[in-house]
């Protein structure tokens, strides 16, 4: 494909190929992670139907951190995604570091989902090496997303429709049960199995706390529908309805498809180690309903790694073009795609071949990748609160401006910051999560190290000089709209 010359990408130009529709069912997408299919089972058996309040804790907590890249990213349409914000209002290091630890957090989170459709491949096909489905895998979704945006939103659509059939299937199922009086091992489904056995809270305080470790994960990617902001036609529009509506999103598919599962059967009859989607579609004589789960959950797993590809690709296209990343990088193919960057990221992926050959300690890789995942999206989505702090106190007069504020956005960013904190501490408790805790200072290590070098580069000195100077010029124009007012 013929590449766009220098001179038009002097600015921005990917396409905004993405429609409403496209933008409302991705947003769909990062809001039902695989985590919800395949982790739920563990979730509910380590809190009891206390996981029902975690769930609506973490998703209310997130509500408020993307309400803030809402209206961080509508004050200046300019800004691509949410490291171009915190380049602008912390400075370039900021861009550097959000930028790259979010690709990492996909590229990990992607080798792990390859992992995951390899293995959920081979559930109707046992004989056939593992590896081919993986690269099976990997080919298909650098070809899903290399020839236009729109195919990467229509592929990622109809990911999406499945999922939300699934979800919408089984509590609908799940209620029609209820309310029959469906019998299983001397028990009858009913809501009032959510509080029968031992209470919403059954494994006390310390079992609630642990849930916060395991359902975090499942809400990595709820942030996605900020890295197509570049590629979003009427962003004003779209992106503020997208981010409206997910505590409607998160009440229907993680509330109430918990509330029904652990009302169509007590939750201390879930197996930790299987989805308890299946079992629901086996309870209700379902016929083939481990293979109708299977391809739901190798849907979902090939969404996150269709949506993490683009997401990567898309984040190293905007750090080339803030310096921070190498220039063959701003290339773009003659349909508005960022491909050398989606190439690289895709060859990230290989190490699911690997891993696929890792033997008994399979498990073990996911527990760390997933919780590794977790603890870089926490410092993303942190990054994000922190821009918006910054953007009220410089910017004063962009928020009074903006159609789509934050609500209490003068101390709700510092709560949700501060559960942030509290989750950390939830992850010391146990023995797996703890030990991804101690390796993932590793990687910001290798982001500082690499900013050192870069911030050498005249050019990058050029850019942090750019942003003193602005600092300096906003705080002065501030002070003297104060003393304006004072005066008067």
């Amino acid at each position: 494909m013929p590449e766009i010359s220098t001179a038009e990408q002097s600015s921005p130009h990917l396409e905004r190929g993405l429609t409403n529709r496209h933008i409302q069912l991705i947003a769909i997408s990062g809001a039902i992670g695989t985590g919800l299919f395949m982790g739920s089972g563990k979730t509910i058996s380590v809190a009891g139907p206390s996981v029902i309040f975690v769930y609506m804790i973490i998703g209310f907590m997130l509500y408020f951190v993307m309400r803030a890249m809402g209206e961080l990213l509508l004050s200046n349409l300019d800004y691509k995604n949410f490291s171009d914000f915190a380049g602008d209002l912390l400075g370039p290091w900021a861009a550097f570091f959000t930028g790259w630890t979010y690709w990492f957090c996909w590229v990990v989170t992607g080798i792990a989902d390859v992992v995951a459709i390899a293995h959920y491949v081979a559930f109707w096909w046992g004989d056939l090496s593992l590896w081919i489905p993986a690269l099976i895998a990997i080919v298909l979704l650098l070809g899903l997303n290399l020839p236009t945006v729109k195919a990467f939103g229509e592929t990622e659509f109809w990911f999406s429709l499945v999922k939300i059939v699934a979800i919408a299937a089984l509590i609908i199922i799940g209620l029609t049960m209820i309310l029959t009086g469906f019998e299983h091992n001397g028990t009858q489904a009913s809501f009032s199995n959510l509080w029968e056995h031992g209470g919403m809270f059954p494994t006390g305080i310390t079992g609630f706390i642990a849930g916060f470790q395991i359902a975090v994960f499942a809400f990595v990617g709820i942030e996605l529908v900020g890295t197509t902001a570049a590629e979003t036609k009427d962003p004003t529009k779209t992106l503020p309805k997208a981010i409206n509506s997910i505590p409607v999103r998160v009440l229907l598919f993680y509330v109430g498809s918990l509330v029904i599962l652990m009302a169509v059967q007590p939750w201390d009859m879930f197996d930790a180690e299987n989805s308890p989607f299946v079992g629901m579609f086996a309870l209700a004589g379902l016929a083939g309903a481990a293979g109708i789960v299977n391809f739901v959950v190798l849907t979902s797993a090939a969404s996150s790694a269709n949506s993490g590809i683009y997401s990567t690709s898309r984040m190293i296209y905007g750090l080339a073009n803030e310096g921070s990343a190498p220039k063959a990088f701003r290339k773009l193919s003659s349909s508005r795609v960022p491909r050398n960057a989606l190439v690289f990221s895709c060859m990230f992926l290989l190490a699911a071949v690997v891993l696929l050959y890792a033997g008994g300690s399979v498990s073990q890789a996911f527990t760390l990748v997933t919780t590794v995942s977790a603890l870089c999206f926490m410092f993303v989505w942190s990054i994000i609160l922190i821009s918006y702090i910054v953007f009220r106190r410089r910017r004063p007069e962009l928020h009074r401006a903006s159609d789509f504020k934050v609500p209490g956005g003068s101390f709700m960013p510092y709560v949700v910051l501060a559960f942030f904190v509290f989750v950390l501490w939830s992850l010391t408790t146990q023995a797996d999560t703890l030990q991804a805790l101690i390796f993932t200072p590793i990687w910001f290590a290798l982001v500082g190290i690499g900013y050192l070098v870069l911030r050498r580069n005249p050019a990058h000195l050029r850019l942090r000089e750019a942003h003193r100077e602005k600092v300096i010029a906003e705080y002065a124009a501030l002070k003297e709209r104060e003393a304006e007012k004072v005066s008067l």
